[in-house]
């Protein structure tokens, strides 16, 4: 595997290295010794997927409170997103910047996602399976949001959004938000 840093502090883009032959190949998705090498989150006592129909479905702006904050491993088994990750983490080099990473099943990147960022996607096409690794067991109670469309932070999505839940219309803006200049 070969990590990558990313714009927003403690975020890595994770490459695989397929080794190939006749039959396909094989590639290693986790190694506890080389996550922690890179100052990654070993520990993850949840796995889930996701599957979402259509292109241009919209899943986010996720997070849990922080008594509950989780780091997250995601990756696209199946299709393309459109993947964001917001930093809500007070006192961050990056607290208030947004970035987003394509994610599909032909790159067969991994996004690493610290505790403290509000995270969510646009598939970019029809049949979307998500797989996450997750550091903490999901709390309802501790689960809140961000409104994919808050104007402290312009997040511009790739696609018109044609699926959306009707929690995810709801969540309020991001209280204490700075209005934020969409990366470039």
């Amino acid at each position: 595997m070969r990590f990558h840093t990313t714009s927003l502090d403690g975020v890595r883009i994770i490459n695989l290295e397929p080794i190939r032959d006749s039959r396909g190949f094989f590639a290693r998705t986790f190694c506890v010794e080389e996550f922690a090498a890179h100052g990654i989150e070993t520990q993850y006592p949840q796995h889930s997927v996701s599957f979402s129909v259509r292109k241009g479905t919209l899943r986010g702006m996720h997070y849990q409170s922080a008594a509950h904050s989780e780091a997250k491993l995601i990756r696209c088994l199946s299709g393309a997103i459109w993947d964001v990750l917001i930093d809500i983490r007070p006192g961050s080099p990056t607290y208030g910047r947004w970035q987003g990473f394509e994610l599909s099943d032909a790159n067969g990147h991994q996004l690493y996602a610290p505790r403290g960022f509000a995270h969510g996607f646009q598939t970019l096409s029809h049949d979307v399976s998500v797989n996450y690794l997750i550091s903490q067991p999901h709390v309802s109670e501790a689960a809140c949001g961000i409104r994919y469309n808050d104007p402290s932070f312009c997040i511009a999505w790739p696609l018109p959004i044609n699926e959306i839940s009707d929690k995810d219309l709801r969540w309020p803006d991001f209280v204490g938000a700075i209005p934020m200049v969409p990366p470039g």
